[in-house]
């Protein structure tokens, strides 16, 4: 496909594969993010290798979920929603460090190209936490409006990280798997029943 005819997001996250600027905090990174997160039974564990599938798309859902929901009691729920918006952000928040620790886990173990696109979807999502704990902070302290903002600015940030997650385990197929499920085979075990 001509490269004047892909969607800008396609153009723009080619671009990001192939950021080699980004190598240096890549490199900065890794050893740290390899030991904390992607060795040993600790690894494997947040990888979900026990489990034959990636624990980090079923807890991004957790967190994307939550804020979702309080974006929309926030839009359309009313004053009576306040609290519930507010109770929402802060289950987001608490699941946002189990959800990273599974993130940095699977980034540990791909290649250049994805380490570049995975640290900036890191970023930008460490940005999105910071939005959604203003928010949070804002709502206790009675200032609603500012933590409505400071949601929905979260929550368009969220939404670049997002999509760039959903690249990385879509289009590149970076999350862990069980071999079974590689390789085209998906009725291998049909005929074992």
């Amino acid at each position: 496909m001509d490269r004047e005819r892909l969607p800008m997001p396609v153009r723009w996250t080619r671009r990001l594969e192939g950021a080699t600027a980004l190598d240096g905090p890549v490199g900065a990174v890794a050893p740290k993010v390899e030991t904390l997160f992607g060795r040993g039974t600790r690894g494997s564990v947040l990888r979900g290798e026990w489990l034959g599938h990636a624990i980090h798309p079923v807890l991004t859902d957790l967190v994307v979920g939550t804020w979702t929901s309080a974006t929309v009691l926030d839009l359309f729920g009313g004053a009576d929603s306040a609290s519930s918006a507010q109770t929402l952000i802060g289950v987001g928040l608490l699941a946002t460090a189990p959800t990273a620790w599974t993130g940095w886990a699977e980034w540990s173990e791909v290649g250049p190209r994805d380490k570049r696109v995975g640290l900036v979807h890191a970023v930008t999502n460490g940005v999105a936490i910071a939005c959604y704990a203003a928010s949070w902070s804002a709502r206790r302290r009675g200032r609603h409006g500012a933590g409505v903002g400071l949601a929905m600015a979260g929550m368009a940030t969220s939404g670049i990280g997002a999509y760039l997650g959903g690249h990385l385990t879509v289009a590149r197929q970076v999350a862990s798997r069980h071999p079974v499920y590689a390789g085209g085979a998906p009725h291998s075990l049909d005929n074992q029943e």
